[in-house]
């Protein structure tokens, strides 16, 4: 006998991720399906920010912009440990956007968008700025204003957590392999099961079409699959501020702290026709990330100092824009049914920080045809797990771990605070030494640790633990990764647990 739901999702990536958890919080009975990992795609591979995305001001997406905005505080309210204020420093550079342009343009940033605890753009004297300290001399002007930063694939994982923890059904590596309507729902097969569902949404990103040729549907629309690539280098710079730069070609890109160690850059635009497997930066796009950091750090970067690159791979809608960086980052929902047919919803474009209200928009096209999303609208007042601290103490959060199990390295206590939050001292326990925790594997990494990843966040291979539940892929030993590849297939003997390459080579 088939499993029934009012709702099943597929694709667990952000939007899939955060429509779960709020149907869930409605009191639906929800299925989330995942062919791989939850992240383990586009919502990986992103920059890593909570923003409102300046540039799109320039392509007049006032709407857009206004409501990434809103939602930086409201995200940062209900993940203050996954998120964090940052400061961008924007240097002015001679023969670019005029000053004028730059002065407007965050006039606007500052006022559209509702900001409250975010402070305002100023102008600075690089010349007097620690910012200005790494940076060759011909920059001597910039703007700083605030956005944020985020663990990305930590933020999908655990609005799926919340999603299970509210009765949602959370199934990865469990693809969909059929999906028909039978009388008054959708009849899917996934990971070799039936299950039977009201409504289905399709967040399955850069497979959305996919899907619907899966349902037997044409698309109504066409999307634009713009790949996006990224470098990790050792620190090019030591204090807290993030970069914001222009380049000659018209494109911008980041330069951001990363953690701890390291700079993060980046991104690409690029328009992609490939595979989606094994996506991966391209030398020409390590190249052109270098030649830009190059054209304003006095300590040159090549491709040999990359400790890591990665690529994703952005489902933007065509809307016909000429260069792949000027295609809209919004998004749109196409229906299907839904008048005495089980309805489809296909979710097309959108950005990690507008997840949420995406998943209440696609939520409310839904409403009038699945009696079970009766419930109000909740997600921005309800913290993520871990999540229940202000905001504002975060940094006392970090220090009271710190005190409360002093045989945390300053470095440890960070990293546990902002994975897990409050969460951190459940995983932590009544230990007082290391040995409490089971075996070290390292960079403070416990089998506690481990067995939480494994029971409670969907984590199944070094790959989903080193690079997407941690970073800690980038200071692992090739000896240490073998120690954790045997101990997950000693845990989970019950499972074939596929071998990851290490997806630190570029």
């Amino acid at each position: 006998m088939s499993a029934a739901f009012d709702l099943a999702v597929i694709g667990g990536g952000i939007n899939g991720a955060g429509i779960a958890r709020d149907a869930a919080g409605r009191g639906a009975r929800v299925l989330l399906l995942e062919k791989g990992d939850l992240a383990q795609g586009t919502s990986s591979a992103s920059t890593k920010l909570i923003h409102g995305g300046l540039r799109y001001l320039e392509h007049y997406e006032f709407g857009l912009v206004r409501e990434a905005l809103a939602e930086r505080e409201v995200l940062w309210g209900i993940a203050p440990h996954l998120i964090r204020p940052l400061r961008f420093v924007l240097p002015y550079r001679s023969g670019l956007r005029a000053r004028w342009l730059l002065r407007l343009g965050l006039f606007l940033y500052d006022h559209i968008g509702g900001r409250k605890a975010l402070p305002a753009t100023e102008t600075i004297a690089l010349t007097r700025h620690p910012a200005g300290a790494p940076l060759k001399p011909e920059y001597r002007t910039a703007f700083v204003y605030s956005d944020g930063a985020v663990d990305d694939a930590r933020l999908v994982v655990l609005n799926a957590r919340d999603a299970a923890d509210r009765g949602a059904e959370v199934r990865t590596r469990c693809e969909v392999t059929q999906l028909r309507r039978d009388g008054d729902a959708w009849r899917i097969k996934a990971g070799g099961e039936i299950f039977r569902a009201r409504a289905v949404v399709n967040a399955a990103g850069p497979g959305v079409l996919e899907v619907l040729e899966l349902a037997g549907l044409r698309p109504d629309r066409r999307m634009r699959l713009v790949r996006g690539s990224h470098i990790v280098v050792p620190r090019l710079f030591e204090h807290d501020f993030a970069y914001f730069f222009q380049l000659p070609d018209g494109r911008i890109f980041f330069a951001i702290p990363y953690e701890g160690d390291f700079t993060l850059a980046g991104t690409t635009d690029a328009d992609h026709d490939g595979t989606l497997d094994g996506l991966k930066a391209s030398d020409d796009e390590i190249a052109y990330i270098c030649a830009g950091l190059n054209d304003y750090f006095r300590k040159p970067v090549s491709r040999a100092d990359a400790v890591w690159s990665y690529s994703g791979v952005r489902p933007l809608i065509d809307d016909g824009s000429g260069r792949p960086e000027m295609a809209s980052r919004g998004y749109r929902f196409d229906l299907d049914g839904g008048f005495g047919a089980p309805p489809l919803l296909s979710v097309l474009g959108g950005k990690i920080t507008t997840y949420r209200k995406l998943a209440e928009a696609a939520l409310e096209r839904l409403k009038p045809h699945l009696p079970a999303l009766a419930g109000a609208a909740w997600t921005g007042r309800t913290p993520l797990p871990g999540g229940a601290f202000a905001k504002e103490t975060a940094a006392a959060e970090i220090a009271a771990l710190a005190r409360d199990y002093p045989f945390l390295d300053e470095r440890t206590a960070l990293r546990l605070l902002r994975a897990y939050g409050t969460v951190a001292r459940t995983i932590l326990g009544e230990a007082k030494a290391w040995h409490d925790l089971g075996r070290h594997f390292g960079h403070g990494l416990s089998e506690r640790e481990l067995e939480h990843l494994v029971e409670r966040e969907w984590a199944r291979t070094v790959e989903d633990i080193l690079w997407r539940r941690t970073k800690l892929g980038l200071r692992f030993s090739p000896a240490g990764t073998a120690e954790l590849e045997t101990w997950l297939a000693r845990a989970k003997p019950s499972q074939r647990l596929k071998k990851s390459a290490n997806p630190r080579s570029s």
